[in-house]
């Protein structure tokens, strides 16, 4: 880490595994369509989504409800292993979006689900936005209580005449019956001396939780390009869509009108230079907004200013990039994923080799750069050759901003801390591990492994997860792409395939 003064620092945090969702079973191969694509928090962390290559979206729910419910007993247990952290069960899925095909351009649009993000709640509603490609929906997911009303057990005696029917046309003469007014005896004297099983007593079997989601707003025909970023406003009203080279305005309530607030297209493609990789909305200044190129800039643009904000841009660069170039350096200066602070004022990014840390107030150069896996720079011409140096990797922080965490080959997660120094940070390794006890088998539909394993086949982790060290084989199949932190609580959420690993400290 190359660190400037930037305030006190944390000690960094010791990370332990608490609990795996859609672990595949020993020798089974997840399918392409399980492969999650989008995870989120929403703002209390109460609630989690997930996405996938399939057009679905999962949504767990925290178990305790986010509150706290343990006993003192627990309490007093501070230095315990199994320390206490939130825990997810499954709450619903629904179909987000299907294949489509444009006939216009002869192009086939993927269900994959490229990001979800979490919208302001009105009065405790759920309401997030998905996006594939090209069309970007709101959904509200509706919680409710489902009532199973206890089946009365009825006999075929119940009424006279039905009794008597049953009983001539289809018993045989040598059993011997005895009617009471068209009763069967036997239960005539269970009703008789109050002896009915409770059972047979019809009333409330059993009361659960569902969740019922419905698409609300359909946001299309606005990008050319495939979306590659969508960010709700503070204002609770607006929110923004980017693709390789425009971000559109949206407000929430008009589905069939945006606005292009940038614009980065040549007149002749040929001229092309750069292309817009993500795009973030300042959390507490509605007319700011973030994005970033494939050049290794981040433009900060003020909507106040102009309705075409491109060319009134404050330009964050690294200036220890402008020496020597190579053919690579272009392409791993590309960034793929920026992030603000819950304040506002630090800014992370991630590019293909480094997690870099900025500061709004200045924007020469970052005020750290953390190392994500340097030891893959002599290798950048067989990555070019198998496309490996074109992976996207998530970045997130917590919401006091001294602590990181990113994705990197072999199912590893590099988590790093502000003000400490420490270049190495720490890795967590995420890789399945062939001597742990399997899940119980139980026969089930394989549609979404994520939401059909969470319904039960689940795992709760307390294992110490840690550190690997750094010259541990690097395999290229396996990336850890997306993860998400939660905004309060020291806790990450990573996908790793077609899997989910919560890691807490």
């Amino acid at each position: 880490m190359t660190p400037t003064a930037v305030g006190s620092g944390a000690p960094p945090l010791e990370w332990k595994l608490s609990q795996v969702l859609g672990e595949p079973s020993p020798g089974e191969e997840a399918r392409d369509d399980d492969v999650v694509s989008a995870i989120e928090f929403d703002k209390t962390g109460d609630h989690l989504a997930v996405g996938d290559r399939g057009g679905r979206v999962v949504i767990f729910k925290r178990k305790d409800g986010g509150k706290d419910h343990r006993f003192r007993s627990q309490l007093e247990r501070s230095d315990s292993d199994l320390a206490w952290h939130p825990e997810y069960r499954y709450m619903t899925e629904f179909q987000s979006h299907e294949p489509e095909f444009d006939y216009l351009k002869s192009l086939e649009i993927e269900e994959k689900i490229n990001k979800v993000k979490w919208c302001p709640m009105p009065n405790g509603s759920l309401f997030m936005l998905s996006t594939n490609d090209r069309t970007i929906k709101l959904w509200k997911v509706k919680e409710r209580r489902m009532k199973k009303v206890r089946e009365k057990d009825l006999s075929p005696y119940i009424s006279p005449e039905n009794a008597l029917l049953a009983e001539r046309s289809y018993l045989s003469d040598q059993e011997n019956i005895n009617f009471d007014d068209g009763y069967h005896a036997e239960r005539t004297e269970k009703i008789a001396q109050q002896e009915l099983p409770l059972h047979e007593l019809p009333g409330i079997a059993d009361n659960s939780d569902d969740a019922l989601a419905r698409c609300r707003k359909i946001y299309a025909h606005a990008h050319d390009f495939n979306i590659n970023s969508v960010s709700n406003n503070s204002d609770g009203e607006t929110f923004v869509s980017a693709d390789d080279l425009r971000i559109n305005l949206w407000n929430m309530e008009i589905s069939g009108q945006c606005f292009n607030i940038i614009d980065i297209k040549p007149t002749n493609m040929e001229d092309l230079t750069e292309v817009i990789t993500s795009a973030q909305f300042h959390p507490v200044h509605c007319n700011l907004l973030a994005y970033s190129s494939s050049r290794g800039f981040i433009r900060l643009v003020d909507m106040r200013q102009s309705a075409l904000c491109d060319h009134s841009a404050r330009i964050l660069q690294d200036g220890e990039q402008r020496g020597s170039k190579s053919f690579f350096t272009e392409i791993i200066a590309s960034i793929s994923d920026i992030k603000f602070a819950a304040d506002g004022r630090y800014l992370m990014s991630r590019d293909y080799l480094n997690l870099k840390l900025w500061d709004l107030h200045m924007g020469s150069k970052p005020v750290a750069t953390f190392k994500v896996h340097d030891h893959l720079c002599p290798r950048l011409s067989d990555l070019y050759d198998n496309d490996s140096i074109f992976d996207k990797f998530d970045c997130c922080l917590t919401g006091d901003g001294l602590h990181f965490a990113t994705g990197s080959y072999s199912y590893l997660l590099r988590i790093f801390s502000r003000g400490f120094g420490s270049a190495e940070g720490v890795t967590v390794g995420s890789r399945k591990n062939p001597s742990r006890a399997s899940l119980p088998a139980a026969r089930r539909a394989r549609r979404s492994s994520i939401a059909s394993l969470a319904r039960g086949f689940y795992r709760l982790a307390h294992e110490n997860s840690s550190s690997v060290a750094n010259d541990t084989p690097c395999d290229l199949k396996q990336k850890l792409l997306r993860l998400a932190w939660h905004p309060t609580d020291n806790l990450i959420a990573c996908a790793a395939g077609s899997s989910l690993f919560m890691y807490h400290a």
